[in-house]
């Protein structure tokens, strides 16, 4: 995470995993905080317009902390994808929403913490896809900030979720913020990848306009062997990220 991340999205205090109790502070993006404090400059002219939705959901998600549910991820972290300059952006992966079990989520799709042990499973079989994709050593950690310093965008449809309980944010109106973000990212008129792993990502498509879109099933182990495991989505992105002129992502983390 670089000095500006580090400043804007600070590690969250040791103690809780998540985002609970009536004595933690609000939620970062809670009213009347404007959208241009939350996130990297260039994003702040693109999320403005989405500014009352920011502070609807901080609302929402303030009643749950209240009425004793723990949120994940932690509040700092949750709109930590943003904290990448959008301008750089060329590879957009989104999932579905965050890891329900505490200690998991950053903030970032698919990814964990570099000291997370074990490696959750959706993320472990990415690795695997990754190796017999790419040749590439299945990584030792599950830390994927090294693919957003190179333009990856690791985005869940939804960023927020109770912990323990999957999908329960699907209906808590993310899909707005998430929305705008993939028509910024279009509108820029800059090269270009959509990977969408499952039925939520993939409902952004129409959105997308002639983005080259790569698809699958998502890599959880309910569903990978119905069409992630052999889709071969890094080495594709970089052959479609160079029909356009752009640099390949060097997907190999270290």
């Amino acid at each position: 995470m670089s000095e500006y991340q580090s400043a804007l999205f600070p590690e969250p205090a040791p103690s809780p995993s998540g985002f609970s109790g009536a004595g933690s502070p609000k939620f970062p993006f809670a009213a009347p905080v404007p959208v241009a404090d939350v996130v990297h400059p260039s994003w702040a002219a693109a999320l403005a317009p989405i500014e009352p939705q920011l502070h609807l959901l901080a609302e929402r998600l303030r009643a749950e902390v209240d009425g004793g549910h723990e949120i994940l991820p932690p509040a700092q972290h949750v709109l930590r994808a943003f904290s990448y300059p959008l301008d750089q952006v060329k590879v957009l992966v989104l999932g579905q929403d965050p890891y329900p079990t505490p200690g998991h989520a950053v903030g970032l799709s698919f990814s964990v913490a570099e000291s997370t042990r074990p490696i959750p499973r959706s993320l472990a079989n990415i690795y695997r896809e990754l190796a017999t994709d790419t040749g590439t050593s299945v990584p030792a950690h599950g830390d994927l900030s090294a693919w957003a310093e190179q333009g990856v965008l690791l985005l869940n449809r939804v960023l927020t979720v109770r912990a323990g309980d999957a999908a329960s944010h699907r209906r808590l109106g993310w899909d707005v913020v998430t929305s705008a973000a993939v028509e910024a990212l279009v509108a820029r008129d800059l090269p270009l990848v959509a990977v969408l792993w499952g039925r939520d990502a993939q409902q952004i498509k129409p959105l997308l306009g002639s983005t080259p879109v790569i698809e699958s099933a998502h890599p959880s182990p309910l569903s990978a062997s119905r069409g992630f495991f052999g889709s071969r989505p890094f080495t594709r992105a970089n052959t479609l990220l160079a029909e356009q002129g752009a640099a390949p992502v060097d997907w190999q983390l270290r």
